[in-house]
């Protein structure tokens, strides 16, 4: 790639085709989980994808057997643990839901496996999601001690139904490719072994077609999403107002231990 993704040190950038840019999250040995260098840049590239005359559609993927597992635990804690860092990473959050919806490049995700956290985001706000059988989504917010934030207030209720948000949101409970297409939260479900050849094809589709037409039709679609930004923001703020409570130590440490975890904290509102 050339000198224009190397800022964005946290991502792995291939031009697949002429017009067509594939952007890879890779943590080895952490299943792709986004870290403070990769939640950055996550945040950030799509600007530069914006303005590069090369890149006429997007795919998205994760390194290996995994699409993302989420925030890595470290960083949670570093959130939790310090007032300055919440707040960075809290602008990044809101950064990453908006850019991608300002984003003009259509954007196709492809996702296996773990599907989770700021990876997720980018999966489901993916102008074409594709998910193969063996994925498995999940917000897992609640299960964390903290509000269902960055993308899913957003976005869930468009995409399933407010009764399918509601019920995976605050349950946690995990869905595989073929139920997250039954409910309409993706757009397609394939065999693992066609998902790389199906975002292909998709991306190869919209490069190949009008950039006018197409650019516009997804900015037109995504002021669904811009009129519910009130409603995004009131859920980051309440997202980050519990980090800086005691159940998200209980929840990282639950998830750590792989054990059920035992919130205490004020249930008042």
């Amino acid at each position: 790639m050339t000198d224009r993704y190397r800022a964005f040190a946290g991502l792995k950038f291939e031009m697949v085709e002429p017009g067509i840019l594939q952007l890879t999250m890779s943590a080895p040995g952490k299943l792709n989980a986004a870290g403070r260098e990769m939640h950055r840049d996550l945040a950030n590239v799509w600007r530069e994808i914006d303005v590069d005359p090369d890149v006429r559609a997007v795919i998205v993927a994760g390194a290996g057997k995994a699409f993302s597992a989420g925030g890595d635990l470290d960083l949670v804690l570093d959130m939790a643990n310090d007032f300055a860092t919440r707040i960075r990473v809290l602008k990044e959050a809101r950064d990453l839901v908006y850019n991608i919806i300002d984003c003009s490049k259509p954007v196709v995700s492809a996702m296996r496996g773990p599907a989770v956290g700021a990876g997720l985001v980018v999966g489901l706000l993916a102008d074409v999601s594709i998910a193969s059988k063996t994925a498995r989504i999940i917000d897992g917010h609640t299960k964390l001690g903290v509000a269902a934030g960055d993308h899913s207030a957003i976005v869930w209720p468009l995409l399933c139904g407010m009764a399918k948000a509601k019920y995976h949101l605050l349950t946690c409970e995990p869905l595989s490719g073929e139920e997250a297409e039954r409910i309409g939260l993706v757009s397609l479900c394939v065999e693992d072994d066609e998902l790389e050849g199906r975002a292909l094809g998709v991306a190869r589709t919209l490069a190949n077609g009008s950039p006018s037409a197409i650019r516009w039709t997804k900015y037109a679609l995504g002021n669904w999403l811009r009129a519910a930004g009130p409603i995004f923001d009131a859920s980051l703020a309440l997202e980050f107002l519990g980090f800086g409570g005691p159940d998200v130590h209980e929840g990282v440490a639950a998830v750590r231990e792989k054990r059920v975890p035992h919130f205490s904290g004020p249930a008042s509102e």
